[in-house]
């Protein structure tokens, strides 16, 4: 079973990186709860924020012509607040992922520059 730090893709990576916020692709709008993004980042600007904010996974996936790619698609809620705080990086577990796993996401919308 998942720690609450970790998602079922993440359970077994204990690596935690700083993510440039910039590299970081977000395809799906996110639906947002206010209340949770404030709460969020509340905590992340006080000092508990390495233990009281679980990182958010990435799928990283290295293009057929190489380069790396980043996506995300949980972690809505914490990837605005650091967003709203202008963090350079998040915090987050990098789950190495194929283009078939990005396929998965996001069907036929998945980019086509990484096939």
């Amino acid at each position: 079973m998942a720690s609450l730090d970790s998602s079922v893709h993440s359970a077994g990576i204990d690596e935690v990186h700083n993510v440039p916020m910039s590299v970081i692709k977000r395809p799906i709008p996110s639906v947002l709860d206010e209340l949770k993004v404030q709460s969020l980042m509340d905590t992340i600007k006080s000092e508990r924020s390495e233990v009281d904010v679980p990182p958010v996974d990435i799928l990283w996936i290295t293009g057929s012509e190489g380069g790396d790619y980043y996506f995300s698609f949980g972690g809505c809620h914490r990837f605005e607040a650091y967003k709203r705080l202008n963090r350079a990086t998040i915090k987050a577990k990098l789950v190495r992922s194929t283009l078939g796993d990005l396929y998965h996401y996001m069907g036929s919308s998945a980019p086509k520059y990484l096939a």
